[in-house]
């Protein structure tokens, strides 16, 4: 993976464990984005305390949900990504967050295998995309980024408290983020040093790979231009994780041409889709040459009590 670049964006990561925050001062050391603990079991103590702060100081945000070791399967991950939702509309909705949402998973005192992490971290990380219509983030250590497969169209934010650059693994070969240190060990701020003011503790310190102005531009809402409300962008080129399978289906079978999963649809693209599929349940059923007209008639008078 790549290395640390002069210039790149500086952050946090934050959680109840450093109490009270000053956020105007940290934004005034030149911190630009921060990623607030949301949620484990239930929801952080200071996660909307921190949201509103981070928020008002000028900070771009992100919330991440640390995957408890209770959570060994599937529909446990979909109701852990739940609780983390139910959070985020306590926050007042996605809308309110600049950056990914994050699933943090690290730990696996519950011994699931390479397989099992893989298939809780991808229920949750699909259910996050349902619910909010983002997509997430993965963020993990290197020690522990082996136990996943398949998850390499996901951005990486990867823990390394070194100067030395993460290793490629599991399918990456860049991170989005990187969490250089701890606040004790790793690597230091562009001026030097760990300590971050505004915070009486240790903290946790990222990088993006890019610029300030290259993170806003990635991540920065955009303006509709009616009354100062933010948008969000979404590439629509990009077919949801959560849909792939529906979306691969519909492209094989000739239902849709492939192409801006991501876009809104227009009446004549609906309309070519059920004339498609009006036509092959007739074609299905045409070899029945005994019924054919009484089944294309009862077909007929179906659509007109509808």
């Amino acid at each position: 993976m790549q290395n640390r670049s002069k210039g790149n964006a500086q952050g946090i990561d934050v959680s109840h464990w450093q109490g009270v925050i000053d956020w105007p001062a940290v934004a005034a050391a030149g911190i630009s984005f921060a990623f607030i603990k949301a949620t484990q079991n239930s929801m952080d103590d200071k996660f909307l305390a921190n949201v509103k702060g981070a928020k008002a100081a000028g900070l771009l945000i992100g919330a991440y949900h640390y995957v408890d070791d209770s959570v060994t399967t599937p529909d446990k991950a979909r109701a852990a990504a739940q609780v983390f939702h139910n959070a985020i509309k306590a926050a007042g909705g996605p809308e309110v967050f600049d950056l990914p949402f994050v699933m943090d998973y690290e730990s696996n005192k519950g011994g699931l295998t390479p397989a099992g992490c893989t298939a809780v971290a991808k229920a949750f990380l699909e259910e996050v995309e349902r619910l909010t219509g983002r997509q997430p983030m993965v963020y993990t250590y290197p020690s522990f980024i082996s136990r996943f497969s398949g998850l390499k169209d996901y951005p990486l934010w990867i823990a390394r408290y070194s100067n030395q650059a993460p290793a490629d693994a599991a399918g990456w070969n860049r991170w989005e983020f990187w969490q250089y240190s701890d606040g004790t060990l790793g690597g230091e701020l562009p001026g030097g040093g760990r300590k971050v003011p505004g915070i009486s503790g240790p903290v946790d310190l990222n990088e993006f790979d890019g610029t300030v102005d290259e993170l806003r531009r990635r991540y920065g809402k955009k303006q509709s231009g009616k009354d100062g409300e933010k948008m969000s962008e979404r590439d629509i080129n990009k077919v949801s994780a959560w849909a792939a399978e529906a979306w691969d289906t519909m492209t094989k079978n000739g239902y849709v041409d492939g192409t801006r999963p991501g876009d809104t649809m227009t009446r004549e693209e609906g309309a070519v889709i059920l004339n498609r599929l009006r036509t092959n349940l007739l074609q299905l059923i045409a070899g029945n040459t005994g019924r054919i007209a009484e089944l294309e008639r009862q077909l007929e008078q179906i659509e007109k009590e509808k």
